[in-house]
């Protein structure tokens, strides 16, 4: 049993490349990776947050390279995979993880904040599928990543621009999806529900809110960064080797439950 397991959802010796892998939850996400046999490059903005990440899991025994990028810049992305290839060879996974959020009034949304949000969480999306994509097309080989949100749809309250952006995130994947399928190249959305962060308990989650969101859930309780882990092994994998365009949901029943 444990072979045909290994066998089925074997990732030893590929690359994966994580953005926003300096945060809590992308970041139990390479760690998880590098675990299975991946060497892992820890991507974000925050430089010294990635560095901590990749130190951590050399210290477990892991291969991960950190690496500064900004999702926003197309010629960062470009540099990021000169960087990756030079040292691994390849990228065979790519999970798009970098995304901010902000809890802003409708009324009093910006401009300037509207375009930063959806110039990070879309667009950023967008060149990472762009750049790394063309790399996987040439290889004939690879899996796609992106991170929707339970607030997608139906849209979740205090959060206008990151809702529209993640339903954005959505139909742009099935869009790649179509476009990538005929190179083997696989895309797929990871859709979370509540796994909230230090930020979100800061900026978004009060008392009300937090009994809000649980009365919604079935399990009644927010979910734990490992508990993403099974479902993005599994997208990784050949074990999800016809799966394309596919939207996965880990939220307690959060999208089940109406009244």
């Amino acid at each position: 049993m444990s072979e045909y397991l290994t066998e089925l959802f074997n990732l030893t010796g590929k690359v994966a490349l994580l953005t926003g892998a300096g945060g809590h939850i992308v970041g139990e996400l390479s760690s998880a990776l590098a675990r299975v046999g991946c060497k892992v490059a820890v991507a974000d903005v925050r430089l010294h947050k990635a560095s901590g990440i990749a130190d951590q899991i050399a210290a477990g025994g892991g291969d991960a390279l950190p690496v500064e990028l900004d999702v926003t810049s197309l010629e960062s992305w470009r540099s990021v995979l000169r960087d990756v290839t030079a040292k691994y060879g390849r990228i065979d996974i790519l999970l798009n993880g970098a995304g901010i959020n902000a809890p802003t009034p409708f009324l009093e949304i910006t401009e300037q904040e509207w375009e930063r949000i959806f110039r990070t969480n879309l667009t950023g999306t967008m060149f990472g599928c762009q750049v790394i994509g063309q790399h996987m097309l040439a290889n004939l080989s690879g899996s796609i990543i992106n991170i929707s949100s339970a607030s997608a749809g139906p849209p979740l309250s205090k959060a206008f621009a990151y809702s529209a952006s993640k339903a954005a995130v959505a139909n742009l994947t099935q869009n790649v999806a179509r476009e990538f399928a005929p190179g083997n190249v696989r895309v797929n959305t990871l859709r979370p529900g509540f796994f909230p962060t230090e930020w979100n308990l800061k900026n978004f989650i009060t008392e009300d809110r937090r009994a809000a969101i649980l009365g919604h859930t079935p399990m009644r309780r927010f979910g734990q960064p490992a508990e993403l882990v099974g479902a993005v092994l599994w997208l990784a994998s050949d074990a999800a080797g016809f799966v394309t365009g596919a939207e996965i949901c880990v939220d307690g029943g959060f999208l089940a439950m109406t009244i």
